[in-house]
Parts: C-alpha cells; sequence; structure tokens
C-alpha cells in the first residue's frame, strides 16, 4: 500500500489488514474481525467504502442526499468499466442493481453483507459480470443506526449492539414511500429516479415464527407487478435463486408471513402496497425483494446467508440482463395503451403454490413468567413437509385511467413528491377553462390512532361528474402516456390505499368554511322551494323514507342547503381533476 493511501486510512479512521503487496491487500470488517458478533457503525460502514474508493477505480461513494439527522445519505456504486456515468449505464444496456441496507438499522445483515460483496467485487474476488453495475446504499437509516444499543430487539440474535427502527423522527422509513415524510425517502425517490434500476433489493430480518430456514425471500407480488416482467420474475428469475441458494447450501423458502399462527399448514404471501420501498419499487416495473433472515439464527449464519444471496442475484441478473432489459421495456410500451388499474388486491385462495418447508413442532407448555400455556417450538422435534403458500392475488377495485390529470399549482407537497418521482408535468401558460371529471368524496373512514404521523383514511367513496372549472396559469396538466403512469393512478385516485388523500394530503377540502344562520335561511331555503319543484320533491321523499329526519328541523334545513347554490362548491371536492380524453 502506498503511502498516500495509508495516510488516508489514518486520517478517516480505518486500516485495512494486509495479506503481502499493495495489490493483495484486503480490507476487514467489524463483522469478520469479531468473528461475526459485530456490525458496523454507521461512522465505520462510511470510512469502510471511502477507503475501498480510494483503492480501487471500480468503485466509488458518493453523497445522495440528506437524512432527518442532518447526517448525509451515501450511495456506493460498483461498476467493472470504472464507468459512473448512469446515462451511459442505460445506453449500454447493463443492469441496474439497487440494494438498500438498514432501513430498519435493527436489522443490519445487509450493511455488513453487501461490505464484503463490494469488497470482493473490487478486489476481483468476486466475478461481476460487465453487464450488472451495483449501487449500495451502506445505511439508510442513518438517525435510526446512531441511536444505537442492545435491547431494542428483544426477539432478534445479535449483534452485540445495533440500531434502531425508527429514525430521527421516529418514522419507521418502511411505510414512509408516497408520503415521504423523511428527508431519507426524498433522498431515495430521487435516486431511484435517475437510476431506475432493474432490480430491487432491500435486506432484512424477520420476526414471527421459528422455523428451521435461516433465510427467506419476500417477492414483489408477481400479479400486481404483471405483464412480461412479473412473469418473467415469477417464472425465472426468482425460481433461478433458489436453485443457486440451494446450491450454497441455503434451503430458502418464500418470507414466512405469519404472525397469528404456526406455519404448519402455509400462509398467505405478503402484500406490499405502495408505502413499502418495494412495492413504491414495483410501481416502476422494476423487479423487488425483501430478503428476510430469520431472528433467532445467529448473526453470524444471518450476514453470511444474505452475502451468498447477493451474489446470487449478481449472478442471475448477469446471465438474465439481456432478458430483464427486454421484459421491462415491453411492459412500459404496453403501459401506454393499458386503461384498467388495479387499486386494491386480495389473496387468491383458490390457487397456491406448494413449498418445502422445515419448522419445528409447535406445542404449548406453563409459563414460567405467568403459569398459563405458552407456546413453545420444540427444536427436538423438527420436520419438513410440503405447505400450502397462497402466492397469487386478484383485483378488488379497479380504475380506469384518464388521459391526464390536472392539479392546481397551490398543492405543491403532492407536486413535489410528484417531480421527485419523475412525473412528467406540463404547466398551464395561460388561464384556462377545461371540461373535466371531478370527484366528490362522499364517504371515508378515518384512523382512530397516528400511524406514523398521519391518521389514515380508508374504504374512500366517490362519485364521478363532469364539470367545467377555471384553471390558473401554472396549474399542471399531468399525461398518463409515461413511465410513471402505475405510480400516478395508484396515488391520484381517492380510492386507493396509498393515495395521496389516504394519507392527508388534502384534508383541507374535508372541512367546510361557510354555513348559515336558521332563522336567516329559513325563509332563503322557502323561496328556494318554490322556485325549485325538483328539489322539494327530494325533500319530500327524504321525509317520507326517514322518520327520524321527517322529525328533525335543522337536519332538513341543512339538507335544503347542502343542495342549494350556497353550498360551497370546493367542500368534498377532490383538487385532482381528470381529463378522460
Amino acid at each position: 500500500m502506498n503511502r498516500f493511501l495509508i495516510l488516508l486510512a489514518l486520517a478517516i479512521g480505518f486500516v485495512p489488514t494486509l495479506l503481502g503487496g499493495e495489490h493483495e491487500s484486503t480490507f476487514i470488517t467489524p463483522f469478520e474481525q469479531s468473528d461475526g458478533k459485530k456490525t458496523a457503525t454507521y461512522k465505520e460502514a462510511v470510512n469502510y467504502y471511502k477507503q475501498l474508493d480510494a483503492a480501487y477505480s471500480t468503485l466509488t461513494i458518493q453523497k445522495a442526499g440528506n437524512t432527518d439527522g442532518g447526517n448525509p445519505l451515501f450511495v456506493v456504486y460498483y461498476s467493472a468499466d470504472g464507468d459512473f456515468n448512469k446515462e451511459h449505464w442505460h445506453r449500454e444496456g447493463k443492469v441496474i442493481m439497487l440494494i438498500n441496507n438498514a432501513i430498519h438499522p435493527g436489522e443490519p445483515d445487509g450493511v455488513d453483507a453487501c461490505m464484503m460483496l463490494m469488497r470482493d467485487a473490487a478486489t476481483g474476488k468476486i466475478n461481476i459480470p460487465e453487464n450488472v453495475v451495483l449501487a449500495v446504499i451502506p445505511i439508510y437509516n442513518v438517525g435510526g443506526a446512531l441511536n444505537r444499543s442492545s435491547y431494542s430487539r428483544a426477539s432478534q440474535n445479535g449483534p452485540e449492539s445495533y440500531g434502531f427502527r425508527g429514525n430521527a423522527q421516529n418514522l419507521d422509513l418502511n411505510r414512509d414511500f408516497v408520503k415521504c415524510d423523511a428527508a431519507e425517502t426524498r433522498s431515495m425517490e430521487q435516486l431511484f429516479t435517475a437510476l431506475d434500476p432493474d432490480i430491487f433489493i432491500d435486506n432484512h430480518v424477520s420476526d414471527g415464527a421459528d422455523y428451521q430456514h435461516v433465510i427467506t425471500l419476500l417477492a414483489t407480488q408477481h400479479d400486481k407487478l404483471g405483464g412480461k416482467t412479473g412473469d418473467f420474475m415469477y417464472k425465472t428469475f426468482t425460481p433461478s435463486l433458489y436453485k443457486d441458494m440451494k446450491k450454497k447450501g441455503y434451503e430458502m423458502v418464500p418470507y414466512v408471513n405469519d404472525f397469528d399462527n404456526t406455519p404448519d399448514n402455509g400462509w398467505r404471501e405478503f402484500y406490499e402496497s405502495p408505502r413499502f420501498s418495494s412495492g413504491y419499487a414495483a410501481l416502476f416495473q422494476t423487479i423487488s425483494y425483501v430478503p428476510e433472515t430469520h431472528m433467532l439464527k445467529s448473526f453470524k449464519e444471518r450476514v453470511n446467508a444474505t452475502f451468498a444471496l447477493m451474489q446470487c442475484m449478481v449472478k442471475e441478473a448477469g446471465a438474465h440482463s439481456a432478458e430483464i432489459k427486454e421484459v421491462r421495456a415491453a411492459d412500459r410500451t404496453a403501459l401506454t395503451g393499458t386503461k384498467e388499474f388495479a387499486l386494491d388486491w386480495k389473496p387468491d385462495t383458490a390457487r397456491h403454490d406448494m413449498v418445502s418447508f422445515s419448522g419445528y413442532a409447535a406445542t404449548h407448555k406453563p409459563s414460567e413468567v405467568s403459569g398459563l400455556p405458552r407456546l413453545f417450538y420444540d427444536h427436538t422435534n423438527p420436520y419438513t413437509k410440503q405447505v400450502p403458500f397462497y402466492d397469487h392475488f386478484t383485483p378488488t377495485n379497479t380504475v380506469t385511467a384518464p388521459s391526464a390529470y390536472v392539479i392546481p399549482n397551490t398543492w405543491k407537497p403532492v407536486i413535489n413528491r410528484l417531480k421527485r418521482s419523475g412525473v412528467d408535468m406540463q404547466q398551464l401558460k395561460h388561464d384556462s377553462s377545461i371540461t373535466v371529471t371531478a370527484y366528490h368524496i362522499d364517504n371515508y373512514e378515518t384512523g382512530q390512532r397516528p400511524y406514523e404521523k398521519h391518521y389514515l383514511h380508508k374504504n374512500v367513496t366517490v362519485t364521478a361528474s363532469p364539470i367545467t372549472l377555471k384553471f390558473a396559469k401554472g396549474d399542471f396538466i399531468i399525461p398518463l402516456n409515461q413511465p410513471a403512469k402505475r405510480y400516478l393512478v395508484e396515488t391520484l385516485e381517492p380510492t386507493a390505499p396509498d393515495a395521496f388523500f389516504a394519507w392527508n394530503f388534502f384534508d383541507g377540502i374535508l372541512q367546510q368554511k361557510e354555513y348559515f344562520s336558521d332563522y336567516v335561511f329559513e325563509d332563503v331555503a322557502a323561496d328556494l322551494l318554490k322556485k325549485d319543484p325538483a328539489l322539494k320533491a327530494l325533500l319530500t321523499a327524504k321525509q317520507k323514507e326517514d322518520t327520524a329526519f321527517a322529525r328533525n328541523a335543522d337536519a332538513q334545513l341543512d339538507f335544503v342547503y347542502r343542495h342549494s347554490p350556497w353550498l360551497e362548491p370546493t367542500f368534498m371536492r377532490y383538487p385532482v381533476y381528470r381529463i378522460e380524453k
């Protein structure tokens, strides 16, 4: 190692272990130095990658944005030819893999696995195909990583200390996609848009049942991903990963999505809506995976399993690079003509695959705490058997996409989120009258407890009606003929479960601003009923069908007001409008 690199290493607080000459040096991670007991801190991980960057031209670390705590969010790139120009990657048809680590810093397995992966790639110990480039976020939730202890993961076996699930705002960042309350998420959106990754991986550690498998894999729901990409992922890419992992000694199974029951009789696939990182990625035809190592296995076992899976991902990405590019391109072309979109899904219990599951017999024994029966997994009674895995979903709410949306420039928090996700929008150059379809929010339910800083709306019902409205210069027209079409439909249609409406971005329209004095409006209402026989008939019908209403003078006066010209037209009118043709 030359004198400059030694001085640089000392300056940033990391000195690699040397196994011979300058070109034979290896970089030993904290995980390896501790024989699998420790995970790297934020500072250790960043310094480690900076040292690799200084030593090897095929790897570079760059700032990707900010975090809520003020510390930078970093991304590390590996390119076999040392070219880090993203436009060149796309032009040359390279498969771009984005790997995210420590979105939950108490689940740090990917942090250490990727440090070894990128080192071995840079040193040539692992062959990374020239048609594959890697983008690794060393630690995503920096605030949570700095909030380090040994006790926040009570059901997890190591490492010695680790970070906390919440970020600097105490947000769960794997619920923040779409709403983007955290600086980390806003940085990720911009990075994701710039990269347009073909494959996205978000490394985790599971909770839940006890079983023999060291690692499980949550794949984006292939029905939801849809098209040729979903079909390729389900039939080709994912099965290849299982075969590769088996050769490496890991009998992998799908993520065991069963927290209330033992998984002896199978389970349903986890459905990740756009609030989750992989669900967000799927909106852009990106093949997405969430590896979940098992929390009761040792940290050393878990990191090694994650390391093995990352190698398998790289291998298969290289082997199927042309096909990956082809199916994504085909789906984006088909997307322009797609009209019907599913906004929500449910498991299809009539269809399932069979998986070989290795578990432990579940029984009960007296609790030493309460004396009452408690669940117990008997490790002296292991089993392996075929169980059903319900990995098919059917739509429960569909919508026909418009040709464009219109959103007034006043709704800047939503507009900024659209821009970060690469949405193409055009501003009106003049005040204009446009015939649109407007939604009236008829009903909705709101959670009674806060969820990630919001009170989520659900079970939203709307009525659509045509109307000609005046829009101002600077308001936005959003054409649907673009790669972000799926994202736009699932965020701007108000009945979607993760729409901006559900996350309270349009709550201002839900409060009425004007009303009336009863004694004044009595005369106005009486005169209105004389001039409007249709309204009079509507009131009479309501009185006959609803006896409680017929006895309530205030309710009847309010009924007339809500059907009168005096009711403010913007009340309950959803402020994103559809241009149908």
